[in-house]
């Protein structure tokens, strides 16, 4: 390919105006042209395996064929990085999701509904997610909505007893290597798990917290780079397909074993040290870190003052490095064992590989490992 060769994009909206705004984007950019634009989701199946392009922008909501219709397609057919532009109604976040599920490498959400006069202040972000998605080889975009769609288990109550008291799990012969090569983890003391993520995240998620069994003896605190109101469907949706429980993590949440709390988009998640139980703290007030809030570099400084419980630290997918100097600090306090997502795997190897440079990452994992990975320090 030469020097010059520009990467090819095609927008895909139901709206002309809507088209030309997303078109305009791009215009004077040096790496990427548009080469076409598409009305709906059948016109972009043809456009695509015409004009191969090497990224794709698409609508949710289109007649004809919407978006998610069209996903399934080209996922199966002919497989491109896609970025979907959807609306911020319950209906949307939830087709968001399914999109993420069904092989779409990323979202932006309409500043205001269906044509937003006001596309304009999401610029930057398209621009920078259609650059990452580029980058990201097609192989990773196979996965079918049938493989990533679990059977439902049927959740038991379990009797989530308080952080506070942890229970003693009976020793099986798991890695003789855990010891090896970190004699002071305490199988007796308290744990907590700490995720972070990004770009391809809800995919990742599903992956591991799918695999959690309920009976964990650790609350789990994740932080997923997305925007207000996405990660309470993110959440519903984890929680469904689950056997702990996953909500959206409220203020003055209880830290309780065998409970997920995702970090809402807009918020820092802290936590605080109430009496004998930790309480989680959610701050609109410290300014976004790296550009994003929630952050995990920010999760992961907060805990990593509490080392009375060892941590189990886990970055996954995502672009940027966001994780890396949280868990410089994570590490600087208490036992620590941190897991990478292996490159094999994310769909974008920023953080991960970020959090690898740091040389404090104890282990590499396949996404399909990770909860294995978990589980295994939890003993």
């Amino acid at each position: 390919m030469g020097f010059s060769a520009k990467k090819k994009l095609l927008v895909v909206d139901d709206s002309a105006f809507m088209r030309k705004l997303i078109s305009d984007f791009f215009k004077d950019h040096p790496l990427i042209e548009v080469v076409g634009t598409a009305r709906n989701g059948k016109d972009a199946i043809q456009k695509i395996q015409k004009l191969s392009p090497n990224v794709v922008t698409m609508d949710v909501e289109m007649p004809e064929m919407n978006g998610l219709e069209a996903l399934q397609t080209i996922m199966s057919t002919c497989p491109v990085p896609v970025i979907m532009l959807s609306s911020t109604t319950l209906h949307g976040k939830e087709n968001t999701l399914t999109a993420m599920e069904y092989g779409a490498v990323d979202f932006v959400a309409k500043p205001s509904g269906a044509i937003s006069l006001d596309l304009h202040k999401i610029q930057e972000e398209l621009v920078k997610k259609a650059e990452q998605a580029v980058t990201v080889p097609v192989a990773k975009l196979k996965k079918s909505a049938s493989e990533t769609q679990k059977t439902k288990p049927t959740k038991v109550p379990v009797n989530v007893g308080s952080f506070t008291s942890p229970s003693i799990s009976i020793p099986k012969k798991q890695d003789i290597q855990l010891q090896t090569r970190k004699t002071e983890w305490n199988r007796l003391s308290k744990k907590i798990v700490l995720i972070g993520t990004s770009t391809g995240g809800p995919r990742a998620l599903q992956e591991v917290i799918t695999k959690i069994p309920a009976d964990i003896q650790a609350p789990i605190l994740i932080v997923q780079h997305m925007p207000a109101g996405f990660t309470k469907s993110l959440a519903t949706r984890l929680n469904q397909l689950s056997e702990i429980s996953v909500k959206e993590a409220e203020q003055g949440d209880i830290l309780k074993n065998g409970v997920a709390y995702i970090a809402p988009g807009g918020y820092h998640m802290r936590v605080k040290k109430t009496g004998i139980s930790y309480a989680i703290m959610l701050d609109q007030q410290e300014p976004p870190r790296s550009g994003h809030r929630p952050s995990v570099d920010v999760m992961f400084e907060d805990i990593s003052q509490y080392n009375e419980f060892d941590k189990i630290a886990v970055i996954m997918t995502g672009m940027g490095q966001d994780g890396s100097q949280g868990l410089i600090a994570l590490k600087q306090n208490g036992n620590v064992m941190a897991i990478a997502e292996s490159a094999d795997t994310c769909i974008v190897y920023g953080m991960p590989k970020a959090a690898v440079e740091t040389q404090l990452v104890d282990e590499v994992a396949d996404v399909d490992d990770i909860a294995q990975s978990i589980m295994k320090y939890m003993l």
